[in-house]
């Protein structure tokens, strides 16, 4: 390494950060995804020390102590809990850079969902500046989908994503390196947990914790029938005698506690695809909807939204790292990224 390399390694350190509501990520510019951890905080109650960030923090969930509490800062996509979410931010800033120091404080591109206010947008802006960002810029997630997709956002034609995160799904409608539609609901795979722990809860009297329910949509979950049926068992609270219990559910019954949330998100592709301007219509008839963001990993979704619309759909090479490996490849064109960043 040169005199010269040494000296940029140790000015320059550009962060891309997907701040997600269950999962965040950070791509290192030059080294490329660096850190993927859960977004979750535990504290000590009394003295406010945080005891665990990360997966090792999600590990925790639903075994702590009365004096720990295991904190998720984002709901929905936007910053719950100010405090936590900055020890957080700053901790990932940390682990990403191996703590070594910096001269220059770093420049951080950040993926924020496309229906959050002006506040909730500079709420993250904050909190990343006093995790010390030099410089912050927002991108929505479906743009920096769409980068990391490489498709041809600065070209006069349509491109429909449809990002499915933890708190959010957020569906665009992109041409000429702007969103001419945007769409977001604050349903998303979050939601689909809750809705398995509540249709075991109502069908089999037990009580499954949050880890349980997301292990079961992600074995077995689905939006279409599986081609060969699949089970799980699975282990909670009996509500009637409590006492644990262990029971056996399968693909269908899940199916059947997810189909809500899928039809929420499929309604809303449709209101979407109602109101892209006729032009751009054509263009995704022709290049179909493009799904990223960890929800579009439940089986057989792209599947369903294919019947349910009659257009192509695809999914992204890995969804859950297409919104931070956009966002990374915007730090090499800084002119496409002040192009597409919020203010």
């Amino acid at each position: 390494m040169s005199f010269f390399e040494w000296i940029k390694n140790r000015l320059f350190c550009d962060l891309a950060i997907d701040l997600g509501t269950a999962n965040t990520l950070v791509f290192f510019k030059g080294k490329g995804i660096v850190l993927q951890e859960p977004s979750i905080v535990v504290i000590h109650k009394n003295s406010g020390k945080v005891e665990a960030v990360g997966r090792r923090a999600k590990e925790m969930l639903g075994k702590t102590p009365a004096n720990i509490e295991a904190i998720k800062p984002l709901k929905d996509g936007v910053i719950a809990d100010f405090e936590m979410a900055e020890k957080m931010l700053d901790y990932f800033i940390r682990q990403a850079t191996n703590n070594r120091g910096f001269i220059l404080r770093p420049r951080i591109v950040i993926g924020i969902p496309t229906g959050i206010t002006q506040v909730e947008r500079r709420a993250v802006k904050d909190v990343a500046l006093r995790a010390k960002a030099s410089e912050v810029y927002l991108v929505e997630q479906p743009m920096a989908a769409s980068v990391g997709a490489d498709l041809p956002i600065s070209e006069p034609t349509g491109n429909m994503v449809v990002d499915i995160g933890g708190g959010t799904t957020d569906i665009a409608v992109i041409s000429l390196n702007g969103v001419v539609f945007n769409h977001s609901i604050r349903i998303a795979g979050n939601e689909m947990d809750e809705a398995i722990i509540q249709y075991v809860k109502k069908k089999y009297n037990l009580l499954i914790g949050e880890k349980t329910a997301e292990y079961v949509k992600m074995k077995i979950g689905s939006a279409y029938p599986l081609e060969e049926p699949m089970t799980v068992e699975i282990k909670g609270r009996d509500l009637r005698e409590g006492i644990p219990k262990t029971i056996v559910i399968d693909d269908q019954e899940v199916r059947e506690a997810l189909e809500d949330v899928v039809q929420s998100i499929i309604d809303a592709i449709r209101v979407a695809l109602e109101r892209t301007p006729p032009e751009l219509s054509a263009d995704i008839i022709d290049r179909g909807i493009i799904l990223t963001g960890g929800g579009a990993l439940l089986k057989n979704l792209d599947k369903r939204i294919r019947e349910e619309t009659q257009l192509p759909v695809f999914i992204t090479e890995d969804p859950l790292t297409t919104v931070v490996v956009g966002a990374g490849k915007m730090l090499d064109d800084l002119d496409l990224l002040k192009k597409l960043s919020l203010i």
